[in-house]
């Protein structure tokens, strides 16, 4: 297939620049504004009405940060350490998702506890529109010729501009369908069922289902794409964005198993108050 050679920049006016990356971030910041909205309305969640667009605000400058950190802590410390001003470069690339998860849940748990709000139901609403974000920034990393896939001679092999001569795997496409479209249907699938008060669905489950489902689809994915140059493979041909997709499923899995657990205790201890009274 013939790489399309889009020009990362959409246009600029004098020295600002506005390119097809941030763009990209952007509108996936607007779809989640848009259909967090529309969940608050359609399950009736009115004590959080009045810190949404706070909290919007916190998460917004919490992925920025956590993203970029995450990248130039993890994946690139030794460079940027030697060459600091290009940590604020985010225009060129290089966002950790694993450094903004991170930062995304602790601040997002920190502001609720803050507010006095009900963080399960919270990150019930967000996190069933993160894989939009997730599609789209893929797509942006696509246009900037970035994050490209192994060496492969199957009929989707593109010849990167900074890739060599040989064609490679559009790793990034594959991670925009696994981690954008798929996990974005699958959970919006379900997303109803935790504010159907069922029992194996109790508030936080579709937190755990996306880090099981994150982690499964970008374990996956990282079979095709090109280890990060600076830090190849880190043991068994196992590349760091597997082992920290690993921690997330482990992660997933443990919360689910704690709600579950939680939730049946709830429910029994109201039985037995019932059979009693």
């Amino acid at each position: 297939m013939h790489y399309p050679q889009i020009d990362p920049v959409i246009f600029c006016l004098g020295p600002l620049c506005v390119r097809w990356y941030g763009l990209m971030y952007i509108l996936g910041f607007l779809a989640s504004y848009y259909l967090v909205k529309l969940q608050i309305r359609q399950f009736h969640f009115t004590a959080f009405e009045e810190h949404f667009e706070n909290l919007n605000v916190v998460l917004v400058i919490s992925v920025m940060l956590g993203g970029r950190l995450g990248y130039v802590l993890v994946y690139n410390w030794s460079y940027y350490a030697l060459h600091p001003l290009e940590i604020l470069a985010t225009w060129n690339g290089g966002m950790s998702f694993h450094g903004a998860c991170f930062t995304l849940i602790i601040t997002g748990y920190l502001f609720c506890w803050w507010k006095k709000i009900n963080f399960w139901k919270t990150a019930d609403l967000y996190i069933v529109t993160i894989p939009i974000g997730l599609g789209l920034g893929r797509i942006g990393n696509f246009i900037n010729g970035e994050l490209f896939g192994r060496v492969t001679t199957s009929p989707p092999g593109m010849v990167f501009p900074h890739g060599g001569p040989l064609p490679r795997h559009p790793s990034q496409l594959y991670e925009a369908i696994l981690e954008g479209i798929i996990l974005f249907c699958i959970l919006w699938a379900l997303h109803r069922r935790p504010w159907r008060g069922l029992s194996n669905w109790p508030h936080g489950s579709m937190l755990a289902l996306f880090l099981i489902g994150y982690g499964v689809f970008r374990i996956f994915s990282e079979n095709f794409r090109e280890p990060d140059a600076q830090l190849g493979f880190l043991f068994a041909h196992i590349t760091m964005g597997q082992f920290l997709s690993s921690v997330m499923i482990a992660s997933g899995v443990l919360l689910w198993l704690v709600l579950k657990k939680i939730s049946t205790k709830t429910e029994k201890k109201l039985a037995d108050k019932n059979k009693n009274s």
